[in-house]
């Protein structure tokens, strides 16, 4: 099937140029990054579509950078191999979630180099940048300067000390940074640490800039309705005063600088990423400057988290105005908060959180996923996933409302004996009818708030303008008593179905944005075409229809065949999604393949007949004295930790949930009962010993996979947690001097010393473990150790 020709702006209609956060191709996007930026562009793109507004949609993978060259050192291959393996894996992605990009292209092809090193000329042309001696990290051990992404250390940011912020920016609080910056800093490659050395480096002039970039704010933001987080990130940039930002880096994998001088680097990414958005609008269409540079007719809309604000409203906009040409600026930035995942972060570089590729094989609809992150989008505060609220969202809100009522209405309109045999009836006088002439005013309302909300941008309060419209309908049947008016009043029952058929298309229209799967699924069961018949408007997009809902379908249109819209989530598929995407991707991996070995292992035995005898003979031979070996102090791994986040359970008063770095790539989520025996500002950012090796278990709907060790006296009513002196290192292993017999019950451990630390496994299993001679355990009791197998205990 031959692709459409690329649109073009148009005279005299509303051209909308609409573009979303390029992600980075180095990972698969999580549930966070979609909703943050291509599914939130995507439901803009479509109700512009809807309304009749000539708009495109350009999107596509970020591909040069260290976040590259990083990935492709992990996996072992070339920067090259990495976009394209993942390139698809995002396209494949945004496919399944119905995202419908006019253009998603990939900022390495040839467009990319043409248009930013044109850029380029232009700003050095205009005398816009300007040449700068800067220290870099280098490293002695790979020979070569290290990029930004290259370095991990400690963050200086005073209060956040996060021990793994990257050379651009800290992921703990978000703080912008430089590589020279970080607190004892390492190279991610050899894990040396890398010394100051001079290079020289390109920068954009961004002061001498500034008052053409304040103009264009000041203007902008208030005509173009910026998101206030947009507004504030923006302005915290202009407070702290613009500074010259380098635009080169010692790098081999993105645009070559054509300058003799620096031809050996390349752009920094946040120079050329943005400029991205131009380069895949030119390999849509040659005729690209038509979308780009004509300012009077297009209207630019971006979509991104907050993470990418300063770039866009500071960084491109500065770029775009040094070349002194007529580039079409962006009007309005929509820029989301956080979506965090049950009791922590969503994180694509640790892992933790659902991922577009793992909705997927949940069974659960694209179109839920969709409702469920447009109705919890972070639009001025952070919000949470959690499978509960998914469950209660899809349950209750769809199925039970906007399901039922379609489902209520076409399946009376297609029954062929005490229905209309699937015929819609004629309704004249609809009007005249009160109960659906007081639906028609509510409906109408609704539509009107939907279509301020989204032209505003506001798609959460859109979305739900659109479902109230649902309740509405529900409300209208039940009030109607539909059922007996067919045989009392059969011209009244008439007025009824006619119009509540008009709101089932009415929502088929107004919900395509959010669910386009949901629309044309409606629209089939309606016998209409979701190409040709989906539409609230008239020709120059004025909305009146809606104040005639019994007008959408014709007296005389057959329907087709009405089937329920949703299945209900039941409790035990929830537990089990809860538990399946547990930990990080690398824990659940590991499981897999430890659960698929231990299946194999077990067919073979099963497929192996032993005989009575020998069978025995195995069961008697030191099984005893093996388990007596086996569980021992010396297998326990306990480690220095350091609590990097605590919070309180959601599901549970009594629990903490701790993100724990116990030195290993990502932190691990503890679950400790320790609310009512240490304040929770106490249990912020504090060294600990943790028992690693424990079996994880869910507590309470989160799987905890490490305990806390705490001095308890022996009735528990006084606790304190296990401190290893401060000079303990992370990750550091904890040795006991021998201990045995029965321990004081007296609480003891305020002048905590390292040396007092000791343990004795008993011969019922019970771990005592002994701190200034007083036990730690969990709160429930002594660690009751089965087996140790593996060094997993049990």
């Amino acid at each position: 099937m031959a692709s459409p020709p690329p649109k073009l702006p148009i005279p005299g209609r509303r051209n909308i140029l609409i573009t979303s956060a390029l992600p980075y191709v180095n990972n698969v996007p999580h549930l966070g990054n979609i909703i943050g930026c291509v599914l939130s562009a995507d439901v803009f793109a479509r109700y512009c579509r809807l309304r009749g507004y000539n708009a495109i949609y350009i999107c596509g993978t970020d591909e040069y950078g260290t976040a590259t060259e990083t990935k492709a050192l992990e996996e072992k291959c070339s920067p090259k191999e990495i976009c394209d393996k993942y390139h698809v894996i995002h396209d494949e992605v945004y496919k399944w979630f119905d995202i419908k990009f006019d253009k998603f292209g990939r900022t390495s092809a040839p467009e990319q180099t043409e248009v930013c090193q044109a850029i380029f000329h232009k700003l050095m042309e205009n005398k816009w940048l300007t040449e700068n001696t800067m220290q870099q990290l280098y490293c002695d051990t790979c020979e070569r300067f290290l990029a930004d992404r290259l370095v991990e250390g400690k963050c200086p940011t005073e209060g956040c000390n996060y021990e793994a912020a990257r050379g651009d920016q800290c992921e703990n609080c978000s703080k912008l940074l430089n590589p020279t910056e970080l607190i004892d800093p390492k190279c991610k490659v050899c894990k040396n640490a890398p010394r100051i050395r001079d290079t020289d480096h390109l920068f954009l002039e961004l002061p001498l800039l500034s008052d053409k970039l304040v103009n264009y704010i000041n203007n902008t933001s208030v005509a173009g309705m910026w998101s206030q987080n947009a507004i504030q990130a923006t302005n915290a940039w202009l407070k702290e005063g613009l500074k010259q930002r380098c635009i080169t880096r010692d790098l081999k994998w993105g645009v070559p600088v054509p300058h003799e001088k620096y031809k050996d680097k390349v752009f920094y990414v946040w120079f050329d990423a943005p400029i991205g958005y131009i380069s895949i609008t030119a390999s849509y269409t040659p005729d690209w400057e038509k979308w780009w540079k004509d300012p009077d007719n297009v209207e630019l809309f971006q979509f991104m988290g907050k993470d990418n604000v300063p770039f866009h409203t500071v960084m491109f906009p500065s770029t775009l105005l040094g070349t002194g040409e007529n580039w079409t600026m962006m009007k309005t930035i929509s820029v989301t908060e956080y979506l965090n995942y049950e009791a922590g972060k969503f994180s694509k570089s640790h892992g933790i959180g659902v991922f577009g590729n793992d909705a997927k094989v949940t069974n659960i609809p694209s179109e839920v996923w969709r409702y469920y992150l447009l109705m919890n989008r972070p639009e001025v505060s952070d919000t949470l996933f959690t499978w509960a609220d998914l469950q209660a969202k899809l349950n209750s809100e769809l199925l039970n409302n906007l399901g039922n009522f379609i489902n209520r209405v076409l399946s009376f309109v297609a029954k062929p004996a005490a229905g209309y045999d699937s015929i819609i009836p004629d309704a004249p006088n609809a009007e005249s009818h009160t109960l659906t002439n007081a639906l028609a005013e509510k409906t109408n309302k609704w539509v009107e708030q939907y279509l301020e909300a989204m032209e505003k941008v506001k798609l959460k309060q859109g979305l739900k303008s659109a479902m109230a419209i649902s309740s509405d309908g529900n409300a209208y049947l039940q009030e109607s008593q539909f059922w007996r008016l067919y045989k009392e009043d059969p011209a009244a029952c008439a007025v009824v179905m006619k119009t509540s058929v008009g709101v089932v298309y009415l929502l088929a229209c107004l919900l395509e944005p959010f669910m386009p799967s949901f629309s044309r699924e409606v629209l089939r069961q309606l016998n209409m075409s979701p190409d040709e018949d989906l539409s609230f408007c008239d020709d120059k997009g004025e909305t009146a229809k809606a104040k005639r809902p019994w007008d959408f379908v014709s007296a005389g249109h057959k329907i087709g065949k009405p089937v329920p819209l949703f299945k209900e989530l039941k409790d035990e598929e929830v537990e089990a999604f809860r538990i399946k995407f547990a930990g990080s991707q690398a824990e659940r991996i590991s499981k897999a393949q430890a659960d698929a070995e231990a299946k194999k292992v077990a067919e073979k035995l099963k497929a192996t007949k032993l005989s009575e005898g020998s069978s025995k003979k195995k069961q008697s031979g030191g099984s005893k004295s093996k388990t007596a070996e086996d569980v021992s102090v010396a297998k326990l791994d306990i480690r220095v930790g350091l609590i990097r986040k605590a919070e309180k359970h959601p599901d549970a008063d009594s629990l903490y949930v701790e993100e724990i770095d116990v030195g290993e790539e990502a932190p691990r989520t503890v679950v400790s009962g320790l609310v009512k025996f240490i304040p929770l500002e106490e249990m912020q950012n504090r060294k600990v010993c943790v028992l690693c090796n424990l079996k994880p278990v869910a507590m309470r709907g989160i799987k905890s996979h490490a305990m806390v060790l705490a001095a308890s006296n022996e009735d528990h009513s006084k606790v304190e947690l296990v401190e290893p002196p401060e000079s303990a290192a992370v990750g550091e292993k904890v040795t006991f001097a021998g201990f045995s017999g029965e321990p004081e019950a007296s609480l003891n451990a305020k002048s905590k010393t390292w040396e007092k630390l000791s343990a004795d496994l008993h011969s019922n299993g019970e771990l005592v473990a002994c701190y200034k001679d007083v036990p730690f355990t969990t709160l429930a009791g002594v660690c009751k150790v089965k087996t140790i197998a593996n060094g997993d205990i049990r």
